[in-house]
């Protein structure tokens, strides 16, 4: 009997969950998951110029790229809005700091309804962008030297023979190249509930941030409600499924132009608050490594901007089409027209 109660509260909740979600989603028949807004995020920006390369920085790279991205879509996207969290070489929303910015990126999205929150950045590895020198034995000498063995009456002079390393400064390149696109970690999106309801806790990972409440905010969902919690669960696995959807189609993308491709990675790490506190679906991309000499010189060409925006921009185009009432196509047909 216990058993059938427990049951039957957990489909109660369950179906709630599901009205709640065709609830918000409006009555206007819109297929669920239309997107009407997309936020384009170039990361870094102002004192923080994230990873640097050989001729610029990741801040410089990421800007050049959102600009041409938010222009595309615009142009190629009738009817949805396009905004952007960094329209200027600053911090977004005027911080002084990459802690609150990025706070600010993730509230500027929800705030604004986003439907889509892509965030641009470039990746970095190894001691130095381009290479470094490192010290490598390449042969050893032989020398001799004289000593004294024995004692006494027995003492005599030998000479023996010991080795020294002989070093060579050999140029190492800084080989990590390749693109990546990350997600929220499906197996954290607890976190990802969790990361939404009011921070000012010390055991909170993201203590000190500003939670961007307000007069006009919206109210916080009650995490301790068991009803709410489910419901807030369901939203954050309906999130991973779609951000790797729209993950895996720009790495495909990627793979088509010709780039090596990293896959598709989920992040879980404290402290990516762009990935865990935007309440839609997600993605980080991570569109080369600025400290390989050919991805940067790639990252910073024209050609290679076009080909990258364009690569998103297709996914894009393709996830509008999976998730909302578009048919197959439909986009790109009404590209041609005009």
């Amino acid at each position: 009997m216990k058993k059938f109660v427990i049951q039957s509260i957990l489909f109660i909740l369950t179906v709630g969950c599901f009205s709640g979600i065709a609830a918000q989603q409006g009555t206007s028949g819109a297929k669920a998951g239309a997107v009407k807004t997309i936020i384009v995020d170039a990361g870094h920006g102002g004192n923080d110029v994230g990873a640097e390369g050989l001729q610029t920085t990741e801040a410089a790279i990421t800007l050049q790229v959102a600009r041409k991205l938010a222009t595309a879509m615009r142009s190629q996207l009738k009817g949805i809005n396009i905004l952007e969290t960094r329209p200027t070489s600053a911090l977004p929303g005027g911080m002084s700091n990459s802690v609150a910015a990025n706070r600010f990126r993730a509230d500027f999205a929800n705030r604004n309804n986003g439907d889509l929150f892509i965030s641009l950045h470039c990746n970095a590895a190894g001691r130095r962008p381009g290479g470094w020198y490192i010290k490598k034995v390449i042969g050893r000498e032989a020398h001799t030297k004289t000593v004294t063995v024995g004692k006494g009456k027995k003492k005599k002079k030998v000479k023996k023979t010991y080795y020294v390393n002989k070093y060579e400064d050999v140029w190492v390149e800084n080989k990590a190249r390749g693109t990546e696109t990350y997600i929220w970690a499906v197996g954290k999106n607890e976190q990802k509930v969790n990361s939404m309801k009011n921070i000012d806790d010390e055991d909170s990972d993201y203590y000190n941030e500003e939670t961007g409440g307000g007069a006009d905010a919206p109210p916080l969902p009650d995490v301790n409600d068991p009803a709410e919690r489910v419901r807030m669960l369901i939203y954050a696995q309906n999130y991973f499924r779609k951000s790797y959807s729209l993950a895996a189609l720009v790495e495909k993308n990627f793979i088509s132009d010709g780039r090596l491709s990293r896959g598709v990675q989920q992040r879980n790490h404290k402290g990516i608050w762009v990935l865990q506190a935007t309440g839609m679906p997600s993605i980080l991309v991570e569109m080369g490594f600025i400290s390989n000499k050919e991805d940067e010189a790639y990252l910073i060409s024209s050609e290679g901007q076009e080909e990258i925006v364009n690569s998103i921009l297709s996914a894009v185009k393709t996830y509008i089409e999976k998730y909302s009432n578009v048919a197959p196509g439909a986009l790109a047909a009404v590209n041609r027209a005009e």
